[in-house]
Order: C-alpha cells, then structure tokens, then sequence
C-alpha cells in the first residue's frame, strides 16, 4: 500500500510538472499560422495580404487564462471598443519615414489626409516553424515595398514562443537587409514594435484626447466610459501612467484586469538593439510601442537626429520580448534577461 501511495504520489507530481506542449500549425489557405497552447489559442502569425492588411501581423494574443490581450477592431470588434488608427492591428513591427514612406499609418481605411507616400509589408514565405513543450518556433520572410511595388529591405523573422502555467511568451527577432540601394530610417516617432491592447488594458481616460502623426494629421481619441478599463503603464525607470511617453527604459510594464484574471503584459528591448535603451511610444489609449529609432522626435530635438542608416547588402537585427503574466497585480517592469 506504502509502494502504491508512492507511486500514484510521483505520477501525480510528474503530471503537474509537465511542461505545456505549444502546437503551430500552417494553414495556407486562411493566410494564418495557428499557435496553440495544450489545444487552446495563443496566438497566430497572419497575413492576408494588402488587401486586407499592409503588414503581416500576430493577432489574437492571448493570456493563459484565456483572455485576448489585443484589441479586436477592426478585425474583430468588440462592444465599447475605440475605433480609431485602423491601422493598429495585434502585434506588428515597421516604421513611419523608411526613405519618406511611411509603413506605420498605411491601411484599407487610410484617408485622404494620409498623403503618403506608403510603403508595404508584403509576407513571402515561411521558412520553418517547430512545436514543443514549452516553446515552439516560427520563422517567416517579407518584403518592404515602396509605393511603387520596389523592393526597399527583406526581412527575416524569429518568433519563439513560450507557455507556462501563467506565463506566455512571445520573442521577436527580426533582421532587415537593404536591398538595392541604401535605406534611412530618419527620426519618426511612429514605429516600430508595437501593440494595441484590449479596452480593459488601456488606461483610464479623463478627457478626450487628440494625437498628430508626424505628417501633421490629427486623430481625435474621445472620452470613454471607463467601467473596467484598469491599465497602468510602469517603465523599468519608475515612470509611471503618461509619463512613460517618450522616455527612455530597457522595459515598461502594462498592469491590468480582464475579467477576473489580473494581468502584467510587459515589453523588453534587448541591450544588442539599436539605441539601447529605446525611448517609448506608448499611449493612454492602448497603443503599446518601442521605438528606438527617433531620439530628436522624442525630446524636442534635445538629442541629435539619429537617420538611422542602412548600405546596400547590409543588415541590421532588432530583438525584443513580450511577456504575458497572469495572476499578478501592479508591478515595476522586471530586469532586463539575459537568456534570449
């Protein structure tokens, strides 16, 4: 009996100890790569083409307990959903002055007062994609285009995946090349690794608000009913609420609750980036981004202009971490790792 008690006790631990077991799965004809955790979403990699997106993006992100950390419009909308920047869709990477076009404020529902010109992100080929316990991988190429359908960089992608019990992890590592003639990245405040959260994620908002792109165009955010928005924004250098806008941290945290799950989704640059530690982009409203690339922009030209600058044939990599953590409260963003 002693024997048995044991052994049911040691499967049972062995049990509870496995790791997740992360699925990706291609399906060509919807445009999207599936990554699945134990059978439930997580995310997938999709990339409907021009048509419908200018870029391929990850969308849904999901949390370990089942709750969509992105915003669902316009894909998707939601009741009590804001509207604005159509362009915002999941989880995307790209840049607003890459040899003057602009690949951020591109979309279907881009208006007359976007003059452009836009450039695209155009998805070509999967390299590979791996499951696992625990971690998964995926591997995928692009094109950027300029407005003539020319090609300005290639692109290769590393998405890693990781599941834990409460955790979700999302590793992007993305090299550009420029292709036939030298590309500038000249100092733009819109870019470059970016998000747009769920409503309950945002911030609470006390008065409507407009934002200008760098082109001068004017987007109004109105006041929202504020029932269950509940997110604050935490940057690895104690700046908090607002006053992560446009400075600088190796980290910033975005606490929250949806539902009954509390939540901590943080956004780590990586020391090997480009302008270490990146300055932030990351609004009231939702719109989570890093941008490393636009240091006269973000402090009213106290910094020199940056006009990041690619040869021919060269390259240059950008890495960068999301982690999703459930069942935790208000917290500082964490130390920058050293394991990825």
């Amino acid at each position: 009996m002693f024997r048995l008690a044991c052994l049911l006790l040691l499967t049972a631990s062995a049990v509870i100890a496995q790791p997740h077991q992360i699925q990706i799965k291609h399906d060509p004809a919807a445009k999207r790569v599936a990554v699945t955790v134990d059978g439930k979403p997580f995310t997938a990699y999709i990339y409907p083409g021009p048509t419908v997106l200018k870029k391929p993006v990850l969308y849904p992100i999901v949390s370990a307990g089942g709750n969509a950390i992105t915003r669902g419009w316009p894909l998707d909308p939601r009741p009590g959903e804001r509207v604005d920047h159509p362009h915002h869709v999941g989880m995307w990477f790209n840049y607003g002055d890459v040899n003057g076009h602009d690949f951020w404020n591109n979309s279907i529902d881009v208006g007359p007062e976007h003059k452009g010109p836009f450039g695209t992100i155009l998805h070509t080929g999967i390299t590979s994609m791996k499951g696992g316990k625990g971690q998964g991988e995926l591997v995928v190429t692009a094109d950027w285009l300029d407005k003539d359908n020319q090609l300005m960089l290639r692109e290769t992608t590393t998405f890693r995946f990781g599941a834990s019990a409460d955790s979700r992890t999302i590793d992007r590592i993305t090299t550009l090349t420029a292709a036939g003639k030298e590309v500038v990245f000249k100092d733009n405040k819109e870019g470059m690794i970016a998000l747009r959260v769920a409503r309950q994620l945002e911030q609470p908002s006390t008065k409507p608000e407009v934002f200008t792109d760098a082109q001068g165009v004017a987007t109004k955010v109105p006041l929202l009913d504020n029932t269950g928005v509940t997110g604050l924004y935490r940057s690895s250098e104690n700046k908090e609420g607002d006053a992560v806008w446009g400075t600088r941290a190796n980290s910033v945290a975005l606490s929250g609750v949806i539902g009954s799950e509390n939540l901590v989704v943080t956004l780590l640059d990586h020391p090997k980036n480009v302008g270490y530690p990146t300055y932030w982009h990351a609004r009231g409203y939702g719109l989570f981004a890093a941008n490393p690339l636009g240091p006269s922009v973000f402090t009213n030209g106290k910094a020199p202009a940056m006009n990041y600058t690619l040869d021919p044939g060269k390259s240059v990599t950008f890495r960068y971490r999301l982690l999703v953590e459930s069942g935790k409260g208000k917290t500082s963003a964490r130390v920058q790792p050293t394991d990825w």
